[in-house]
């Protein structure tokens, strides 16, 4: 049976997911970090073999702050970019959609600015003799593990028959590294370690290594064990520190490369880098103080949130599930919880040019409030704030009132030119959500003030893009639009079932919010809540949009948007039992191999808010390319997206939403999991709406 508010062996729990490589897997390079900087190595410890990985998952350094923009040519013209007018209603509205004669503006403002590859730390091992470097084949007797419990990588590995160990950590908070390397080759000059710095590249591996010319590397203080770099790129810059302890020379081999030798007869390197867009003061102390900071900083973060545990299950699948769940909380953590709105890919590596998609926000961060860590998502919230300007002048520009948050984008809050993205409507609901998700944990006048002009011009702009439709008498939500599955008709889209859905959500939010604080009711928002158009159903399953009959047939790929209407949502203005029915329906007949990865948890929560907590596993265990979770935890889709951070995000919602309840769930322990086959034990969560 299932089982909740039971005190559970947080360590235990961690420490038996521990990941462990005995091979190279260039998908699952491991990572150490702590949501503002992230550092990926190989099976050394280090990006000792870069290229081995870079077709497949590369490896990285990066971090919040770390962007670079690329000069602009001189047909590269921002301030005379065209935007493209859609019949909106009897009026034109603009959106920039079109590259059509504008193609290098178009694609400039799309890349820049990219996230930057700060810099690559590897070993430079040498065979015997001194003139061959080591091949990532040469490598044997590879033991690799990372203690999640602790942020603590290892990895032991032989090369020319003497041993290597590497330990690294990211140094707490800090945005730093620390590397303690032994063994014998260092004693005679066969094993140092290189820092090479690149040039920036929007490409997924966020370097280009064949422009030394366009960059600068300068040295701006060496003292002792300590030297400094400015980066400079062109207008961009950045600092680097490196201490080490003992007697070590550092040396210039080449262009932006140095090499970090130990004096004859040393049996270890030990050093600290850090990377800071200021100049970096005093340096973390050296690996064992790093090491300490690194176990501090994650015993926090896993004693103070939440834990699910399902030892004892007669489930098979319960170990795996398990696993994905303690592997997902670290990924998220590394990743995910920084100062800005996370890209698909984190801090691991870049896509869409290390930019970021304000709609899957939701994907990335409500889990944070799920598992009794709000801080960490609060952390990105402040965004919103800062980019209201923005926000309140493309609604201006396009005639709605409010604000219309951006899609693809950078710190900024500049919205990305592209065919989909500026179309796009369901990430405008997504701030009242957030405000919701504070209060419920914050109830105070300081939470209802800091979110009140979020929430009130949010709410302005939903109710003017709905029309009423003088037919019907009923508003609606019509063209131009790109709805959540993105793959409708631009022109031809109406009244889609989940958009319509986190309106009534967005609007009745918004409207107590102005009750809390002691303001009147929006008229107008009532009149939109009262009269927003119902949801298209047929035959006794919900549709996508108004009319769209193919909905479980031709167009049964991408994201299965309607369970989502009460799935990631409560399901305002939904009927149950036809929900059950389309997700029941949805189960049998999608493709997919053709969807993303946060479609499987999404399934699974429609299905559980449902009734069907065994259809909610099934969906977590869909057989698909796209669901496949590996050593690392990190969830594969394609060759440009070689791990997808939503999936992780959403999988940790959806468990904790099973495990923890949400409004209206049944009342028992665990509602979202099957009575027999699960034992499910768990503390800290919080429901989800």
């Amino acid at each position: 049976m299932p089982q909740t508010d039971v005190l559970i062996d947080r360590q235990a729990l961690v420490r038996r997911h521990t990941v462990r490589l005995r091979a190279v897997d260039a998908l699952n390079p491991l990572s150490v970090g702590n949501g503002e900087f992230a550092f990926t190595a190989d099976v050394t410890g280090l990006q000792t073999f870069p290229e081995a990985y870079a077709a497949a998952m590369p490896l990285c350094t990066q971090s919040q702050w770390g962007w670079h923009t690329t000069p602009a040519g001189a047909d590269v013209k921002p301030e005379a970019i065209r935007y493209s007018e859609f019949e909106t209603f009897g009026r034109k509205v603009p959106y920039l959609t079109s590259a059509k004669g504008q193609e290098a503006t178009f694609n400039w403002l799309r890349e820049n600015p990219h996230r930057l590859h700060l810099g690559q730390i590897g070993l430079d091992l040498r065979a015997a003799g001194g003139a061959a470097a080591a091949a990532v084949g040469d490598l044997k007797a590879i033991d690799q593990s990372l203690d999640l419990w602790r942020g603590v990588l290892v990895s032991r590995f032989q090369f020319d028959n003497e041993s290597v160990t590497v330990e690294t950590c990211c140094c707490g908070e800090t945005d730093a590294i620390a590397v303690r390397i032994c063994s014998p080759l260092i004693a005679d000059g066969r094993l140092a370690v290189r820092f090479a710095f690149p040039y920036g590249s929007p490409g997924m591996t966020a370097a280009a290594w064949d422009q030394p010319g366009a960059h600068k590397t300068v040295l701006t203080r060496t003292a002792g064990s300590r030297v400094d770099f400015e980066r400079r790129l062109d207008d961009d810059r950045y600092h680097v520190a490196l201490s080490w302890q003992g007697r070590c020379q550092l040396d210039e081999i080449a262009p932006h490369t140095f090499r970090l030798a130990a004096d004859p007869g040393a049996a270890c390197i030990e050093f600290v880098c850090a990377f800071s867009p200021r100049p970096i003061g005093d340096l973390p102390g050296g690996i064992d103080a790093a090491q300490a900071r690194s176990a501090a900083m994650w015993e926090t973060y896993w004693t103070r949130g939440a834990a699910v545990e399902l030892a004892g299950s007669t489930d098979p699948r319960a170990p795996e599930l398990e696993r994905r769940i303690v592997t997902s909380q670290y990924l998220m953590k590394v990743n995910c919880a920084g100062s800005l709105p996370p890209a698909e890919t984190g801090l691991t590596c870049n896509s869409w040019y290390g930019k970021f998609h304000l709609e899957m926000h939701w994907w990335h961060g409500v889990h944070f409030a799920l598992w009794g860590r709000l801080p960490l998502l609060e952390r990105s919230l402040s965004y919103y704030t800062r980019i209201l300007p923005e926000a309140r002048a493309i609604a201006q520009r396009q005639g709605y009132r409010g604000v219309r948050w951006p899609k693809m984008v950078d710190g900024r809050g500049i919205d990305s030119p592209s065919p989909v993205g500026p179309l796009l409507l369901w990430q405008q609901p997504h701030p009242i959500y957030y405000a919701e998700l504070c209060y419920r944990q914050k109830p105070t006048p300081e939470t209802l003030a800091g979110w009140r002009e979020i929430v009130d011009e949010t709410a302005e702009f939903m109710a003017s893009l709905v029309v009423r439709d003088d037919k019907s008498g009923k508003y609606v939500i019509g063209p131009p639009m790109k709805a959540v599955q993105e793959n409708n008709d631009t022109n031809n889209t109406w009244n889609p079932t989940f958009e319509l859905t986190y309106w009534r959500f967005g609007l009745e939010t918004a409207q107590r919010w102005r009750e809390r604080l002691g303001e009147p009711r929006h008229g107008q928002w009532d009149a939109v809540l009262r009269d927003l158009a119902p949801l298209p159903q047929k035959d006794g399953l919900y549709l996508y949009n108004d009319g769209f009959d193919e909905t479980y047939t031709t167009w049964n790929w991408e994201h299965p948007a309607v369970v989502g209407a009460m799935g990631m949502l409560n399901g305002d203005g939904v009927d149950r039992e036809t929900m059950r029915r389309s997700v029941e329906k949805t189960m049998s007949v999608w493709q997919w191999d053709r969807c993303w990865g946060w479609d499987f948890p999404m399934t699974a929560m429609a299905a559980a808010r449902c009734g069907r907590p065994d259809l909610a596993i099934d969906a977590l265990f869909i057989a698909s390319k796209k669901n496949t979770y590996g050593v690392s935890g990190h969830v594969y889709q394609r060759p440009s997206l070689p791990l997808y951070l939503p999936a992780n995000g959403g999988l940790l919602a959806a468990i904790a939403m099973m495990a923890g309840g949400w409004d209206g769930a049944p009342d028992r322990t665990a509602p979202g999991f099957p009575e027999t086959g699960w034992t499910v034990r768990s503390e800290g969560l919080h429901r989800l709406p």
